[in-house]
């Protein structure tokens, strides 16, 4: 019955029912039979019972309550009747909804249930138990008689009432442990039928029973109709907008911070994936962070194309292979370089659309062992679904409501309950990092999670325009002249004007007034310390922060010229002096790569480093009064003078000066692993445009043509018992009919062996004969098929 209406449905309708199912066409069906049997498996019948709300399925469980007679249907109206105290108009949405999903399909005086329904569904509709005349003949001889069965419930004592109210709201079963004494309350309403013991060793509530306990709320319960009210106090956008964007700049600080750790020092990535506790911890201090927040940014950069895996230094010959570490990525330093807007773009879009799930990391496997950050157990496909759903709430609600943790669960129960029940905790989880990415502020979806989402959508509908009319010939696969909400453009008006300049303190701190243009963070990281970060940071200049610049290629001079240009504030005197000490004293030592040499052309200076105990272990030995000499590589020379408190540089073999910019390893570039929903088949992978669903739907039917004519095949094509073919024609008089067939153009069933032996028939279009073969067209799959004239055992004209 199913596969004959959907046989009846026009292109347009069929290709609605694959776009709201779209795991019907993975992979596509060979015809509407296979279609229908999909359709009603016990997978794609969960995968469609999981987007209903709780109204539709407890429609649905009027219906499966319902159903009777010889062919075990229902209709529309006794439907109506079980949901009586619901508007009709509301119950037949939700009926409208099931129908156009085929979980009901028929008409509306027989409708039928999908098979896989009852499968997937509790066996208890409604909460209702089994009828008493499946369950036990004493309990059917008392609900045939509504009188005494009520009389019966009425003397029950109070300890077995509130055991039958209690099974009358569902579920209607229970167990039998410690109830079976004589004179306990399930006792009592056993021996008096009410309750009936089942195989199991529990007992059950005869449906009939739990339906005159719901006398006052009805046969179905009490329905949910609507979703719940949020009742949350509104917060002030701009407040809620203003605590979102200092989150954000902190997200994005603290995501540099960890992969500044990570430029210093990679984390080793264990055998089994992922990065140690240990490894996680270090990274989390360096951050200022707790383990969980610092395991959410990594991810998120992660996801974002920040960070990657690389081989560490090759190991010297003999030693095992060199251990995996994660760094970050090329991508990193243009993401740095970029404006605070765009790097938290790109750091909460690849939050949004990631597949992993973060909560998970310090929970334990089934394996009882810890789950570490980037391991592959955090891998949910999933987790993308899961904050769509948590952020479509909010941002179906007014701008500044923020609703209790409590009470969005509760709407999300209502919208999914199939899907939301058991996975709370992820939901929680969901809040904690929409508020750690300053998605939300103060409980509320800021007007930069707003952007996010909105760009997010219209990057799906520019993708779905696309690939409906990839060549752009046709005007409505053109992309919309208004541009989309732009998460950056929100977001730079948020958050304070990039600054380029700071503020210098007589104590020789700097304070950044702002967060800082890329350029001058480039400057101060190579010519002060940082002491604070958050809407105003604060740096220090140090002797050794000097000293750093000094070695990174900075003259005295170019650190004057850089402090009076960037600072609003009088340069202090101290600040001079200290540039000008450190410069006189750098470079006053050479350090080469002889074993190595240090030289100098103050020789009170060479002799003082060479009568310093504290460099007794470089074995430093006088080769000239301005040239010592050392077995010592260059870098451990370079590295004790500077830790006796010199200040060396390094020089090349003809004495130049040697900048002292580190060259940082990274990570091959990887691109952002992202997962898209909406019209993106989640299981396919694929684009199921209007294009591509009705090219499908023709691909089906065609198959559905084909199976149906192949079933009507000429007996005298048809595929003989035996192992060889029906002798029903002479071969001349095949021959005859093939040739017919090409001068007519028409179609002819064909019954030929194959290479194995064994017999079989095709409808074709005969092209031409010759050289003792046939060249025919087969109409299904508009192939051209090559015969052998001495196969052939028949042909038919269709």
């Amino acid at each position: 019955m199913l596969v004959d209406q959907l046989r009846s449905l026009p292109d347009e309708a069929l290709a609605a029912l694959l776009r709201m199912r779209p795991d019907l066409v993975v992979p596509v069906p060979s015809d509407l039979s296979a279609l229908a049997l999909r359709a009603q498996t016990r997978a794609s019948i969960a995968r469609v019972l999981d987007g209903f709300d709780r109204f539709t399925l407890e429609i649905l469980d009027a219906a499966r309550l319902s159903r009777g007679g010889p062919e075990d249907t229902t209709d529309l109206e006794t439907i109506f009747t079980l949901a009586s105290g619901v508007d009709r108009d509301t119950a037949r949405a939700a009926i409208d909804r099931l129908r156009a999903r085929f979980v009901l399909y028929g008409p509306e005086n027989a409708l039928s249930i999908a098979v896989g329904v009852d499968e997937v569904s509790s066996p208890y509709p409604a909460g209702l138990g089994r009828p008493a005349s499946l369950l036990d003949a004493g309990a059917a001889e008392l609900v045939a008689d509504p009188a005494r069965l009520r009389r019966t419930v009425l003397a029950a004592p109070p300890p077995a009432r509130a055991v039958l109210d209690r099974l009358a709201a569902g579920p209607p079963v229970g167990t039998l442990a410690g109830g079976s004494d004589a004179g306990s309350p399930v006792r009592w309403l056993v021996d008096n039928a009410l309750l009936v013991p089942v195989p199991s060793g529990g007992f059950e509530l005869p449906r009939e029973v739990g339906l005159l306990l719901r006398r006052e709320t009805g046969p179905l319960g009490a329905l949910h109709p609507s979703p719940p009210k949020i009742n949350a106090p509104a917060r002030e956008p701009k407040a809620a907008d203003s605590a979102g964007a200092g989150q954000a700049m902190d997200a994005v600080r603290h995501t540099e911070a960890l992969l500044v750790a990570l430029e210093a020092e990679p984390a080793a990535v264990l055998r089994s994936g992922g990065i140690g506790v240990r490894e996680l911890r270090r990274l989390a201090r360096s951050a200022g962070l707790d383990d969980a927040s610092a395991a959410t940014l990594l991810e998120a950069a992660y996801a974002a194309g920040l960070a990657g895996e690389a081989d560490a230094h090759a190991a010297p010959v003999g030693r095992p292979s060199p251990e995996t570490q994660v760094l970050p990525t090329a991508r990193f330093d243009a993401w740095r370089a970029s404006s605070i807007a765009r790097r938290w773009t790109d750091l909460a879009g690849a939050w949004l659309t990631m597949t992993r799930q973060p909560g998970l990391v310090g929970q334990r496997d089934e394996r009882d062992r810890p789950i570490t950050v980037l391991a592959p157990e955090v891998e949910r496909s999933g987790a993308p679904a899961t904050r769509r759903a948590v952020l479509g709430i909010l941002v179906a609600q007014p701008p500044g409501t923020a609703p209790a943790t409590d009470e969005l669960l509760g709407l999300l129960d209502w919208e999914a309950p199939r899907r939301t029940r058991g996975r709370e905790s992820a939901y929680r989880e969901v809040l904690i990092e929409a508020a750690l990415f300053g998605v939300t502020g103060l409980g509320a979806l800021t007007a930069q999670g707003r952007a996010l989402l909105a760009d997010d959508a219209a990057e799906l509908g520019h993708d779905e325009r696309v690939a409906a009319d990839p060549l752009g010939m046709r005007p409505e696969g053109a992309l919309s002249p208004d541009d989309p909400p732009s998460t950056v453009k929100v977001l730079d008006a948020l958050l304070p004007a990039p600054v380029d300049h700071f503020l210098l303190q007589a104590d020789l701190s700097v304070v950044v007034p702002g967060p800082p243009v890329p350029e001058l963070a480039a400057e101060l990281d190579v010519v002060a310390e940082p002491e604070s970060a958050g809407g105003a940071s604060v740096y220090r200049v140090t002797p050794e922060a000097v000293r750093h610049a000094l070695d990174t290629g900075y003259a005295a001079d170019d650190l004057h010229s850089l402090f009076r240009r960037r600072s609003r504030t009088p340069v202090p005197q101290a600040l001079t002096y200290l540039i000008d000490d450190v410069a006189r004293r750098h470079g006053g030592l050479r350090v080469g790569g002889a074993g190595s040499y240090l030289r100098s052309d103050d020789e009170s200076l060479v002799s003082e480093v060479l009568a310093d105990r504290r460099l007794s272990g470089l074995a430093l030995r006088k080769l000239a009064p301005t040239v010592l000499v050392t077995p010592m590589p260059s870098a451990r020379l370079l590295q004790e003078l500077r830790e006796a408190g010199y200040a060396p540089v390094p020089e090349d073999a003809n004495g130049a000066t040697v900048r002292g910019r580190v060259r940082v390893r990274r990570a091959p570039a990887r691109t952002a692993g992202l997962a898209r929903l909406g019209p993106v088949d989640a299981v396919a992978g694929v684009q199921l445009t209007q294009p591509r669903l009705l090219g499908i739907v023709e691909q089906i039917r065609r198959g559905d043509v084909a199976s149906r004519t192949a079933r009507r095949a000429p007996a005298a094509v048809r595929p003989g018992n035996g192992s060889g073919p029906v002798a029903v024609q002479t071969h001349s008089q095949a021959l005859a009919v093939l040739q017919q067939a090409i001068r007519d153009k028409a179609l002819v069933w064909v019954g030929y062996v194959d290479a194995h032996g064994s017999t079989a028939s095709r409808l074709v279009r005969p092209v031409s004969i010759g050289a003792g073969y046939l060249r025919a067209e087969d109409e299904r799959t508009e192939m051209l098929h090559t015969f052998a004239l001495h196969r052939i055992s028949a042909a038919v004209l269709d």
